[in-house]
């Protein structure tokens, strides 16, 4: 239906199908033994679904939301016809590392794996009494419900640092007993970029010194080429992430990188650039690249390097918030890759 037919200022109106001829009379007929067909592919929750082509060690519980819901036929479901199983016990085990390296390696198919139903029959599984299975459930659901509050935090910090970013760097929020003008510049005159240098894998030499490609800090080697701290942004491949480097760096000639901060705070800078979506001023319809001329160009407004560091400790202490959540949901996430180990082969027995 066209978009403006039904929605008029921003507002939903009602229409009537029929008048884009839309009606129960025009719609195809279902059969008695179609419609029995389709229920034999219903999915129950409890159920437990396999990818059949492709990543087929990845498998999914059917929860209540999906109680109903049709799979195709890139699907493998399982039934639980014992009662003495437990289907979240079941899921766990399906995601232990033992039994997905089980199902890659006797999967079939040269080119992509293949899955099918005699494949699921003919492996084994541990399975203890059902007070047990329920017992392991309970304590990895809780490690998953964990991790799930601590992804949300995340995403809520990041939320935060987000619209923090838009009101201090734009001037539209400011920090206390900061007051004075802000300066309108070319971003070139107050943080000039440089192409990076060339440095083959066949040159590379192991080393303290961090090099920084388009998409971050992928090898180390043996001397730096720029002192630190730096700012460093993609060019070509990866565009649009910005590098911050403590130490002395190599940057890679497939990033730019900033030669002078011109009186600028270098975090403050990182976070700018960060800002202003540099995806912007790509250019090139093949491997599209930075127009470092056009960044340069563009006009951005500074407050005086006080209030340029204030600005930076500021969203630094939320980065550091981030980074110590992201730190805990890995550890968290170790821990139930261990509890998994040993819970689901009974070296470890709950009582």
């Amino acid at each position: 239906i066209p978009e403006t037919n039904y929605r008029r200022n921003g507002d939903l109106i009602r229409v009537s199908l029929s008048e884009y001829g839309i009606n129960h009379h025009n719609l195809p007929k279902v059969s008695d033994t179609d419609r029995l067909r389709l229920k034999s592919y219903e999915l129950r929750a409890g159920d437990i679904v396999f990818s059949r082509v492709g990543s087929v060690d990845r498998n999914a519980l059917i929860g209540k939301e999906e109680h109903g819901w049709l799979f195709s036929g890139r699907l493998l479901r399982i039934r639980i016809l014992d009662r003495a199983i437990n289907p979240i016990y079941l899921s766990y085990h399906f995601h232990s590392h033992p039994f997905t390296r089980r199902i890659l390696s006797v999967a079939v198919g040269q080119t992509m794996a293949s899955l099918n139903t005699q494949i699921l029959r003919d492996v084994f599984i541990v399975v203890p009494p059902p007070t047990e299975q329920r017992a392991i459930a309970e304590a990895l659901s809780d490690v998953d419900g964990l991790l799930e509050s601590l992804d949300s935090l995340i995403e809520k910090k990041r939320a935060i640092k987000k619209t923090a970013m838009q009101q201090l760097l734009t001037g539209e929020t400011r920090l206390p007993d900061f007051s004075g003008t802000w300066e309108t510049k070319p971003l070139g005159k107050i943080a000039s970029l440089q192409r990076g240098f060339d440095l083959p894998n066949a040159r590379i030499r192991p080393g303290p010194f961090s090099v920084v490609y388009s998409n971050g800090v992928l090898r180390h080697h043996e001397r730096a080429m720029v002192k630190g701290p730096g700012v460093v942004t993609g060019r070509s491949g990866t565009i649009g992430k910005v590098h911050f480097i403590e130490e002395d760096y190599w940057p890679h000639n497939t990033t730019l990188w900033v030669t002078a901060f011109h009186e600028s705070d270098p975090k403050y800078i990182y976070y700018l650039y960060a800002h202003i979506n540099l995806e912007r001023f790509l250019s090139g319809s093949g491997v599209p690249t930075l127009n470092r001329n056009d960044v340069h160009a563009h006009l951005v407004t500074c407050p005086p390097f006080p209030e340029q560091c204030a600005i930076a400790t500021a969203l630094s202490d939320i980065d550091t918030e981030i980074a110590a959540l992201k730190a805990r949901r890995d550890k968290t996430r170790a821990i139930k890759q261990g509890m998994m180990q040993q819970l689901l082969n009974g070296r470890v027995r709950l009582i």
